[in-house]
Parts: C-alpha cells; structure tokens; sequence
C-alpha cells in the first residue's frame, strides 16, 4: 500500500470520528445547561477553551454567546476542527481512496454532506438541534457500519482502526473534561447531589454507555465511577484503554511497526498508575489535558512511521 493512500484511510476514519463526537460534545453541553439548577453558573465559551480555540474565536466574535459558540464550533468553515471543516476534508479524503473503501462510502459521506447543509440553521435554534445533532450522529455510524461489514480486514482497515480510536480516545477524554469542569461547579451549589446523577448521567449517555456502565457496575451514577470507567474499562469501546489495545492489536499487524508499538507500550505503561478518582478538580483536568497531548505525540509517531 502507498503510504499517501494509507495516510487517506486514516484522516478518513478520524474526521468521521470527529463530525460523530463533535455532535456528541455539543449535545452533552446543551443537555447540561437544560437539566442543571439554575444556580449552577456554566456558560458557552467553555465549549471554546475545551478546544484550545479563544484566539481564533476572539477573531472572529465579539460576543461569547449560545449562537456563536454553536455557529463556530458546527458551521464556521475558517474553524479547522469544525464539523462542516470535518466534512469537507472527510468527502476529499474518501473521493480520493474510492479504490479502497467500499463504493457505498462515497454515497453516504455526500449524503452526510449534504443533511449538514440544508440543515444547518436547525442546530443554531434549540428546539431544533437535538434532531440535528442526532441525525448528524445516525449518518457517521452508517458510514462505519458499512465500513466494518463490507470492508476487507486488511492492512488499509489497520490504519481505519488507527485513526477511528486515535480520534475517539480524544474525544472521549474531552467530553469527560465537560464533565469535570461542570461537577466543579455544581459542588458549589444547594443541589449538588442532584446536579451529580444529571451531569454523568449525561457524559455516560453523550458515548451510549450508560447501559453499559449499569451492567458492569451495577451500582447508582457515581462521579468518581464514571471516570474510571471512561478511562479503564477494556470492554466498551469508546474507552480510553479500550482504545489503546485496538490501536495496539492493529499496529502490530502492520509492517516497521516498532516505533509505534514501542509508543503505545510505553503509553500505556503507567498511564492509570497516578490518578486519583475520588477527587475529581484542576489536577484531573491538568491530568485529562496531558492525555490529550500524549495522543498528539502517538499521532506524530504515526505519520512520521508511514506517512512521510
């Protein structure tokens, strides 16, 4: 396999991962400002620093309101991380590994495309953007449904494999951070024991585990459970370390695979080995912020394996 045609097949599988988890984190955030008290002081331009993107922000708006913060982080194509910029270099990656993929992922991702489009203008509306957002959803799992039923299990699904838990490690570790920064806030309130069940019972259901969650532990929402179980657990596959072993599992069957294997290993060497679960502050989101960057420098050791 060309390395160009492998480095396609991997940005194809993130920036699908990418426009799913992007709809996941808004709707998690809007589901929070609905269901939490009212004394509990959580506003929009959190869903900016989250990503690392004031400045850019700061350059384009004025104002840090619900309709710019939503209008940047779904529609603004100057913003290189959102969805509708997702999308655009997602239908670029697959028209041009059409060879590759199966046909019908071409169809699915325009007509993906072309849902975004004329309904944009829904999301940047309240009663309309759960629609959107789970319509926007429904579409990226078909086009992975399809993937994984008609795909051929070889070297190309690898570097899929590569790119789809890459982009969903770090995602899941950003909306866990939502729910971190929000229970911070909420502990200082009358109503933190009811603001609890909503805010992770909300962050389990914005990555479709709370069934999960409910069978493995059998036990009541709780935070402290919450995160070790969106960090530890090797059976659901939105997880931290259930991510690592996938990536893991799919590395090894590729070729000079070495420096990434040897990355993952160390990786994941001590990465459970500090965390306390039974404070979750500042330290937890320094700790979910250096995660973060650690799956930034697994990126490089990728691209700079098989892609240059």
């Amino acid at each position: 396999m060309l390395s160009k045609v492998a480095e396609r097949i991997y940005w194809t599988a993130r920036y699908i991962e990418r426009v799913e988890n992007t709809a996941r984190l808004l709707g998690v955030y809007a589901n929070l400002l609905l269901d939490l008290p009212k004394g509990v002081n959580l506003g929009w331009f959190n869903l900016i620093e989250l990503n690392s993107a004031q400045a850019h922000f700061d350059s384009i708006y004025k104002t840090y309101d619900e309709r710019n913060v939503v209008k940047f982080i779904l529609g603004d194509e100057s913003n290189p991380s959102s969805m509708v910029s997702s999308l655009r270099m997602l239908r670029e990656n697959v028209r041009t590994s059409r060879d590759v993929v199966p046909g019908e992922t071409w169809e699915l991702v325009n007509a993906l495309s072309m849902f975004v489009q004329e309904n944009l203008t829904q999301a940047l509306k309240r009663g309309q953007r759960h629609a959107f957002l789970k319509g926007v959803i429904r579409g990226c799992q078909q086009i992975n449904g399809l993937m994984y039923g008609t795909m051929s299990h070889d070297k190309a699904w690898d570097f899929l494999r590569l790119g789809r838990n890459l982009e969903r490690a770090d995602m899941t570790t950003r909306i866990l951070d939502i729910g971190v920064a929000t229970w911070m806030h909420a502990q200082h309130n009358d109503g933190a024991s009811y603001a609890k069940q909503i805010i992770w019972g909300n962050v389990l259901r914005s990555v479709g585990a709370e069934q999960s969650y409910r069978r493995s532990l059998r036990a009541a929402v709780d935070a402290a459970d919450v995160a070790q179980y969106l960090l530890e657990d090797e059976q659901y596959p939105r997880t931290i370390l259930h991510c690592l072993h996938a990536m893991d599992d799919s590395a090894c069957k590729l070729p000079l695979a070495e420096p990434v294997v040897l990355a993952l290993a160390n990786l994941q060497a001590n990465l459970f080995a500090d965390v306390n679960y039974d404070v979750l502050d500042d330290s937890f989101r320094d700790y979910l912020n250096n995660m973060q960057l650690e799956l930034a420098k697994l990126h490089t050791s990728i691209a700079d394996n098989w892609f240059n």
